[in-house]
């Protein structure tokens, strides 16, 4: 099959969310959220993410995750991950209770799409401010792809990972997930990068993300991935769109869909005048009113 056939395959059940002048959706990726130790890539940027989810969840924006949110390659139970970022699940949950809650699968979660996931992993969890365990979201479906669609104007905006352009991370993900967690894990502390990552080899990364923007140009419609993690909104090119990650050194990127407009902004940590930190939201690039 190629990676055309498996990025097509993504959207053939995906469902479709309504896409207005009304709408507003957040898009975050590759959050590779750990299990706390040195491994944990998230760690280092769990404030600003926290910080962001909060500042959406207030504006009434929708939270879809399209992919990577928990790292399953590394890590054997999602119980553990839940447990040490029980603050990020629990503003989670928020989203969840008022229907703006959508998460689409990637590479390094590909265990959630088994049928039942959720209900088995992610039905509770110990909220630490009340003390007792809480529900999470045991009914919650975890998508290969998702559509945004705007029926009056005949447009369409495509999501998913994006890992179907990458061979090794698609159809033998379990022979790259055997690799990382038995292999490169442990030479990542000595600083040795994981060549066949597409996030940290260059050379991968570039024919990646060759591949989804000739599939998007191909289809004349948007379409926005993570994985590479290299944040992409350009609008002389329109079609291919790349949320980045919340794994970058000193700041988590994010697409944002409002007033009919696409959005890459950047959370990270500024100082003020008087030597003050804080969690400032950067505009990165904007496209131009598309409704």
């Amino acid at each position: 099959m190629s990676y055309r056939s498996r990025i097509e395959r993504a959207f053939e059940n995906a469902p479709v969310l309504p896409l207005n002048r009304c709408s507003r959706y957040v898009i975050i990726s590759d959050c590779h959220r750990g299990c706390g130790t040195s491994n944990d890539n998230f760690l280092k940027n769990q404030n600003l993410y926290f910080t962001a989810l909060n500042h959406y969840y207030a504006q009434g924006f929708t939270y879809i995750e399209l992919g990577d949110g928990d790292e399953l390659w590394e890590n054997r139970k999602m119980n553990q991950i839940i447990e040490i970022h029980n603050n990020v699940f629990w503003l989670l949950t928020l989203f969840h209770k008022q229907n703006r809650l959508y998460m689409i699968y990637g590479n390094h979660d590909m265990e959630k799409k088994k049928k039942g996931y959720s209900r088995l992993t992610c039905s509770s969890y110990f909220c630490t401010q009340t003390q007792h365990m809480q529900p999470l979201f045991p009914d919650l479906i975890y998508h290969e792809g998702i559509i945004l669609e705007n029926t009056c104007q005949n447009y369409r905006l495509f999501l998913t990972h994006g890992h179907q352009a990458d061979l090794l991370n698609s159809v033998f993900w379990k022979l790259a997930r055997f690799l990382v967690r038995y292999f490169w894990k442990p030479l990542e502390h000595f600083g040795v990068l994981d060549p066949t990552s597409a996030a940290k080899n260059y050379t991968c990364k570039d024919k990646i993300e060759k591949r989804l923007s000739a599939y998007a140009e191909n289809i004349q419609q948007p379409l926005i991935t993570g994985h590479t993690h290299r944040p992409r909104l350009d609008p002389s090119s329109p079609y291919y769109m790349n949320t980045g990650s919340c794994v970058h050194p000193r700041c988590i990127t994010c697409l944002e869909i409002e007033h009919g407009e696409i959005t890459l902004v950047k959370w990270t940590l500024s100082t003020r005048k008087d030597r003050t930190l804080y969690v400032a939201r950067e505009v990165l690039s904007r496209f131009p009113e598309y409704l």
